[in-house]
């Protein structure tokens, strides 16, 4: 899409990835293991901390500088596990979907990945949310599994289809 920026996000934009978290917190309760109650009751400061971390680094799409997508990438941190890492917290807002953003978040997470070596990609998906699923079987990603209620949002259980990305060949 023209005029999007694609970016990594970093301490100074802590107000408007808190407020974009929230918005998809809010909105879509039954997609991520975070709850926007929860996390709306953690200072500003939480959010800064976040985005300054070594361990995991989020993305950004800015339409007319403002920020309307993002995706995290969480990494392992043990021996054993260093190898691979986790896609976290993908969101592009309803008014801006439909126009590439999130692939062109996941090609500048993935392209990350391959940078550093990373060799596996993982990911969750609830079940039934479609467009985000066919997002991530486009980018190569594949179900090895759902969870049976892995997450309940006021009172009722929600699967997680996990998906895999395989690196190490490319």
């Amino acid at each position: 899409m023209a005029g999007v920026e694609i970016r990594l996000l970093a301490p100074p934009d802590a107000a408007a990835y808190r407020a974009l978290r929230l918005r998809a917190l809010r909105e879509h309760p039954d997609a991520f293991t975070s709850s926007h109650d929860e996390d709306e009751r953690l200072p500003l400061s939480t959010s800064a901390e976040r985005l300054a971390s070594s361990r995991i680094t989020f993305w950004g799409a800015f339409l007319r500088s403002e920020l309307c997508g993002m995706v995290g990438l969480e990494r392992e941190t043990r021996a054993k596990n260093r190898h691979k890492a986790t896609v976290v917290a993908m969101y592009v807002a309803p008014e801006a979907a439909g126009h590439g953003i999130g692939a062109s978040l996941l090609a500048a997470l993935i392209a990350e990945c391959r940078a550093e070596g990373i060799e596996s990609l993982v990911l969750t998906v609830t079940d039934g949310n479609d467009k985000p699923r066919a997002l991530y079987e486009k980018a190569g990603f594949r179900s090895f599994g759902v969870e049976p209620r892995a997450i309940k949002v006021g009172g009722t259980a929600y699967a997680k289809n996990h998906m895999h990305l395989d690196l190490s060949h490319s």
